[in-house]
């Protein structure tokens, strides 16, 4: 009888409910250990700070890069449009978009199909046509079904002018010392010969009108001043009165004389300024006649080399950082803004800079530690929370309306009832952003303090030197590098601020500089331009919000760069302060 042979199955062992659990257990703990760590919440925010250093490094990119491409030269193209039109202009940008029942209705069976077929969009491309005196626009947007050809001539040129903006089209003539002059080569040497002297001509012309003319002005209105404070000093009149009198009456006399010679001279600049004129002729055949000496440059656009473009896109870049701005601030330079920005950050510093220190002195070394200190920090804190345009209502009330009126009334009165300090200024815009950026600065000179090591003022004490002269020569150049750290910041955040500023002092257009060569030479009292405002103005307040927008680009590019220019400088006087006593630390 055949055995049956018996295969042993392998044995599985039962899995208890017991052992299901330990797992259970031990899967938890080890997330509770993750948990107790702190791991997912360091991941979690190194992954939002790596996000917003991506978002900063973007948004500065875009900036950099629409900055410096904006001076650029780039290509005229002549648009002949279906129905039979045509514009010239640089493409600015293009974009997709629906075009209206309307719109359809108007197109050909194929065009219509071909944007069905697109999903309803087409697209289109914003051109700067310039010519704003001929047509009252400067862009205009062209749909690409629209085009029937696109060409490049070599003989379109690009025309910046004193007014009105670029002229774009074609240079058919000028006159020159009397006679006409036909223009066939877009680089005609003799037109760039006489465009040379013409602004020449022109820059004399302003001279004249800005620097003599407005000296003899400000002598005028000198003496118009003295004569008033004589007669506000002898309300009954007398001698004194009557001998300044007639010391005004000569005076004036000399100086309307002095005014005639440099008006006769300046009208007779004016009239050969008018008779050189250049005749410019746009793609559909309108004429414009004007002044050679009121084209800024002129160039044909498609025809440059490379070291041309360069010489152009540098002429611009330097007419920007030195010159004014003109056509609503879209065009020209910012020198002036660049010069108030600089000029009130610098007096927000020497302002802020011994306040600050000198009350974190005080709250950190001599006050008694109690519930009075404790409250004035807590102040001090708050203060840095306050809304920046809170600021400015409290400038244009405290230091305008009351601290200028009072001045006015003492050391002003013949200048009444115009004001002199009690309106906005450059002075009360610096005292109120000193006043915006001084917790920042007490705030971080305390902390300086107190990390300076306190052996250091003991060994000073022990040695016979008074309290004084340890914080003198122990206890501040120690803590210099963090005093400096936080004028950095005071700093960067004062340059910046615009709300304070549009009540206590910036305007929209300044070209005169707070400096000049009339006693006392810096005139604090006077308006003046800042970039920051410069930049909202002519992005939200500008006639064109298309020609602003390159502006808008360049000057936050230059603000950017000059707030880094004067940190960088901060940051490089604190590293050397800090090496300096790095070895006496501790």
């Amino acid at each position: 009888m055949d055995m049956l042979r018996v295969v042993p199955q392998p044995v599985t062992p039962a899995i208890s409910a017991r052992s299901v659990a330990r797992r259970q257990r031990s899967s938890l703990a080890s997330l509770t250990d993750l948990r107790a760590q702190g791991e997912p919440w360091i991941w979690l925010l190194g992954g939002a700070l790596s996000f917003g250093i991506v978002m900063i490094l973007g948004f500065l990119l875009l900036v950099f890069w629409n900055g410096l491409v904006t001076f650029w030269p780039g290509p005229i193209e002549l648009v002949r449009l279906s129905d039979n039109s045509v514009i010239a202009g640089e493409p600015s940008r293009a974009t997709i978009y629906r075009p209206g029942p309307e719109v359809l209705q108007a197109l050909e069976p194929r065009v219509r199909d071909r944007i069905a077929n697109n999903g309803g969009f087409a697209e289109r491309t914003l051109f700067r046509t310039g010519n704003y005196d001929l047509h009252g626009d400067d862009f205009r947007w062209i749909s690409d079904f629209a085009v029937a050809s696109v060409d490049t001539p070599r003989d379109l040129f690009l025309i910046e002018r004193q007014e009105w903006g670029v002229f774009v089209g074609r240079i058919e003539s000028f006159r020159w010392s009397g006679r006409d002059v036909k223009v066939s080569d877009p680089h005609s040497q003799e037109l760039r010969d006489a465009h040379r002297q013409a602004r020449e001509r022109w820059a004399r012309i302003r001279a004249i009108e800005r620097s003599d003319i407005g000296s003899v002005n400000h002598e005028l209105e000198k003496e118009r001043l003295r004569l008033r404070k004589a007669e506000i000093d002898n309300p009954q009149g007398g001698a004194v009165l009557d001998g300044a009198r007639e010391a005004f009456a000569r005076r004036e006399a000399e100086l309307k004389q002095r005014y005639e010679v440099l008006a006769t001279q300046a009208q007779e600049l004016r009239r050969a300024h008018e008779a050189e004129s250049v005749t410019l002729r746009d793609v559909g055949g309108r004429e414009k006649v004007q002044p050679l000496g009121t084209l800024i440059r002129f160039y044909p656009a498609n025809d440059l080399g490379l070291l041309q473009k360069l010489t152009v896109y540098l002429s611009r870049w330097a007419e920007f950082l030195t010159d004014e701005p003109r056509e609503a601030n879209t065009e020209g330079g910012v020198m002036p803004a660049i010069f108030g920005t600089f000029a009130m950050t610098l007096l927000m510093v020497l302002v802020v800079t011994p306040f600050g220190v000198v009350t974190a002195l005080y709250l950190r070394e001599y006050a008694k530690q109690g519930r009075l200190v404790s409250f004035v920090r807590i102040s001090v804190n708050n203060l840095a929370g306050v809304p920046s345009i809170v600021y400015g209502v409290f400038g244009l009330g405290f230091f305008a309306y009351i601290l200028g009126a009072n001045i006015d009334a003492l050391f002003f009165p013949e200048r009444l009832p115009n004001p002199t300090f009690g309106t906005g200024g450059l002075l009360w815009a610096s005292l109120t952003l000193a006043l915006l950026t001084v917790p920042v600065v007490i705030v971080a000179t305390e902390e300086a303090l107190s990390a300076v090591p306190r052996s250091m003022r003991e060994g000073s004490l022990a040695c016979g030197a008074s309290k004084w002269q340890t914080i003198r020569n122990i206890v501040l150049p120690r803590a210099m590098p963090g005093i400096m750290t936080g004028i950095i910041l005071a700093m960067a955040r004062g340059a910046g601020e615009v709300a304070p500023l549009m009540l206590v002092g910036v305007v929209k257009l300044a070209p005169e500089l707070p400096i000049d060569s009339y006693f006392p030479f810096f005139h604090m009292e006077r308006s003046f331009m800042h970039l920051g405002f410069h930049i909202y103005d002519v992005g939200f307040q500008s006639r064109n919000s298309e020609a602003g927008k390159p502006m808008v680009f360049v000057t936050t590019l230059l603000l950017i760069g000059l707030i880094f220019t004067m940190n960088l400088t901060a940051i490089v006087v604190r590293t050397r302060l800090k090496r300096k006593f790095q070895g006496s630390q501790f």
